[in-house]
């Protein structure tokens, strides 16, 4: 996994150049976004349980026919295995947002995702949603607990990315 730093030096590095006025200021952002990053990696941590326990029940109250005989959630094990994946979904989400960079989620998250889904017949609508559904809840934990980050738009990249790549792929 890279962060953001890794990146940025890796980038340069493979070309054989120093840092210019662009590599520079790619750093400067990440540096001054530290600390929100630090701020909301905290919130979610410290209310991952809360949040995952929202996001399931918010799907399920929109899509009630995922629970019925013949849902994907459908079963206590599915169910188990749903409210499973999505701690996963707000947990790597957290990684990248400390990384400052989304390559974790290519790595350990969505490419094992892609063909696990696919092979076992999971629609990627529901997925989709569910991820948005936490970006949601995670923007409200975030501005109830705390109205001192200045740049709260910095998380929703990782679930952005997520949703994307997800709604790409036909799973």
């Amino acid at each position: 996994m890279q962060d953001a730093i890794s990146n940025i030096l890796n980038k340069y590095d493979t070309t054989g150049k120093y840092l210019d006025k662009d590599g520079i200021q790619e750093l400067k952002e990440y540096f001054n976004t530290a600390i929100d990053r630090l701020t909301i990696t905290k919130i979610i941590a410290s209310n991952s349980s809360k949040i995952v326990k929202e996001a399931a029940t918010r799907l399920y109250f929109e899509q009630p026919e995922l629970l019925r005989p013949g849902g994907n959630s459908y079963t206590t094990r599915r169910y188990a295995t749903c409210l499973r994946d999505i701690d996963y979904y707000l947990r790597y989400a957290s990684y990248s947002l400390i990384a400052g960079n989304n390559n974790i989620l290519d790595e350990r998250l969505l490419d094992g995702l892609k063909e696990t889904y696919s092979s076992l017949g999971v629609p990627a609508g529901p997925i989709v949603r569910t991820i948005e559904i936490l970006k949601d809840i995670v923007i409200s934990e975030v501005e109830k607990k705390n109205n001192n980050i200045n740049n709260k738009n910095i998380f929703n990249t990782s679930f952005d990315y997520i949703s994307l790549n997800l709604s790409e792929q036909n799973i």
